[in-house]
């Protein structure tokens, strides 16, 4: 019997919905060596190197399935989604709005297409898209893309109705939308919440942090923890990898912790970490017991309300007389949880509930951390010792 380039496909597609990506791959490229320009085959195989985080094959793989069938709505629907995940908001609009003048009720689509414009500044512009896409289909993600936009646009009833009807795994994520609005500050943003956020930003996180965003929390951090070195280092949320390149100077090892396997994937090209792991820092830290000479922060303690259990983690994992850094979005009330999902701490009282925790201060300053919506984002710096 004659295998066909379909027949390998539909296996491929058999593995791909069993969330066997390597079995789906294997498959779409045998088809490929049968038909090398297979529309279906470049289109899946493009899919599968979205779901992997490998954003440079996607946009190829979907350019080429587009340019076999320019007017086939399923691959201007993947090559849109594709583009939006790379930052590429512009062209994704473009390729979206298309795809939904072809196919209008692609509920991924127009949820796509709302989600890519919220990015791009425009949530009230996404509203109608995504009301739409919650009427066809109220799914979870659809009602949570829905709750953003509307938060976004000012449109604060409709966000807490939709974030109200999120079930399931995201449940989380709106219970910490609700409690952004209703002006509650609970203990931490959900650890998926974050894991999710930046797994979805890491393509484009370095980019727009050191571009429009004006990020200089790195530099600024490594320069009040230094001069080093240290013989173990490490970096506590490290991401892709800017404050690596920061910090590696000051290191004889430099390790780096993350919850995005798609910003440590990044993180990990750099070169600059001996080691890297992935996970909670409440749950990393304790399991570290007086293992590193020196711990840095940067822009990872705004995703916690209570300050005293990361404090109390850190100083566990510092050897005796060792040195944390941190930073901090300031604000005036002890914490706060602000419209951008993040919190916001006096720094008169982090740095009690630093000191509580055997973590004495010995140097603070003020500074902008990056560039949000046109504005400085006030912060606080701060260095401790290991009592």
């Amino acid at each position: 019997m004659t295998i066909t380039a379909e027949d390998l496909i539909r296996r491929g597609a058999e593995r791909h919905r069993a969330g066997d990506l390597d079995g789906a791959e294997s498959h779409y490229r045998r088809a490929l060596r049968l038909a090398p320009h297979h529309p279906d085959a470049l289109n899946l195989l493009g899919v599968a190197a979205r779901m992997r985080g490998d954003l440079d094959t996607a946009l190829e793989l979907a350019a080429k399935a587009v340019a076999q069938a320019p007017d086939s709505p399923v691959f201007l629907a993947n090559q849109g989604a594709a583009l939006a995940e790379a930052g590429q908001l512009g062209p994704a609009l473009a390729v979206l709005e298309r795809t939904l003048r072809l196919r209008p009720d692609d509920v991924v689509s127009l949820r796509n297409f709302g989600q890519a414009l919220t990015a791009a500044g425009r949530p009230a512009d996404a509203l109608p898209a995504l009301r739409e896409a919650a009427r066809l289909a109220p799914a979870p993600e659809v009602l949570l893309s829905l709750a953003h936009a509307a938060k976004e646009a000012g449109a604060t009833e409709e966000a807490r109705a939709a974030a109200a009807r999120v079930t399931g795994p995201l449940a989380g994520h709106a219970r910490f939308l609700l409690a952004a609005l209703d002006g509650e500050a609970p203990d931490r943003a959900p650890a998926a919440y974050v894991r999710d956020l930046f797994d979805a930003f890491a393509p484009r996180f370095d980019a727009e942090l050191t571009g429009a965003l004006a990020y200089r929390t790195p530099a600024l951090l490594a320069a009040l923890l230094g001069p080093g070195p240290f013989a173990r280092l490490l970096d506590l949320g490290c991401g892709t990898g800017l404050s690596g390149a920061a910090l590696r100077p000051l290191a004889a090892r430099l390790e780096g912790l993350d919850l995005s396997p798609r910003m440590l994937a990044r993180a990990r090209a750099t070169g600059h970490y001996d080691a890297l792991h992935e996970g909670d820092l409440l749950e990393f830290l304790p399991r570290r017991a007086a293992a590193f000479d020196a711990v840095a922060a940067a822009d990872v303690l705004n995703y916690l309300g209570d300050l005293a259990p990361a404090f109390a983690a850190i100083r566990a994992a510092l050897k005796g007389g060792g040195v944390a850094a941190w930073s901090l979005e300031k604000g005036e009330a002890p914490v706060a949880l602000h419209g951008g999902l993040r919190f916001r701490h006096a720094p008169a009282h982090a740095a009690a509930l630093a000191e509580a925790a055997g973590l004495r201060v010995t140097a603070q300053q003020e500074a902008a951390l990056r560039t949000e919506k046109g504005e400085e984002v006030a912060g606080v710096l701060m260095r401790a010792e290991a009592a």
